[in-house]
C-alpha cells in the first residue's frame, strides 16, 4: 500500500535527515553529490548522473544512518524502516511498470553497499 503523501521536495545538504529512501532516475534525484555523508558514494554518484541527463535505471538509494542504526542497535531495523521500504518498492515498481517477484514480469534489483568515503572489498554486494 503506497502511502499519498506531498511531492517529495528537493533534498540539499541543509535538509535534515527525516527519512532513510531516496529515489533517483528518469532525469530527476532526490539529492545529489552534496549528500555523500547520507547517500553514500554510490547513492550521490547515481543522483547526480540521474540530474544530468545520464540514463540511470530508476531506483533508490538507503540512507547511511539505517546501516549506523543497525549496527549501533543490534542489527535492529529503524524504526518505519520496513513500511518505508515497501512505500519506495512500491513507488520504484510504479514508475518501471514491473513488480518484484512477478513471473511474467519481473522487477530486477541491484543491491549495492557503500558509504561516504570509498571502501573497495569492503562489503559485501548483492545481485538479483
Amino acid at each position: 500500500m503506497i502511502r499519498s503523501e506531498a511531492p517529495p521536495m528537493p533534498v540539499t545538504s541543509s535538509t535534515p535527515l527525516s527519512r532513510l529512501f531516496f529515489h533517483f532516475g528518469n532525469g530527476d534525484a532526490e539529492g545529489d553529490g552534496t549528500l555523500r555523508e547520507v547517500l553514500g558514494g554510490k547513492g550521490a554518484g547515481l543522483a547526480d548522473m540521474s540530474r544530468a541527463g545520464i540514463p540511470v535505471p530508476p531506483g533508490f538509494t538507503i540512507a547511511t544512518e539505517a546501516c549506523r542504526y543497525v549496527a549501533s542497535h543490534g542489527r535492529e531495523l529503524p524504526p518505519g524502516f520496513e513500511d518505508d521500504m515497501q512505500d519506495a518498492l512500491a513507488r520504484l515498481e510504479a514508475t518501471i511498470g514491473k513488480r518484484l517477484g512477478d513471473p511474467a514480469n519481473p522487477l530486477l534489483l541491484a543491491v549495492r553497499s557503500g558509504s561516504a568515503m570509498s571502501m573497495p572489498g569492503m562489503m559485501d554486494t548483492i545481485l538479483n
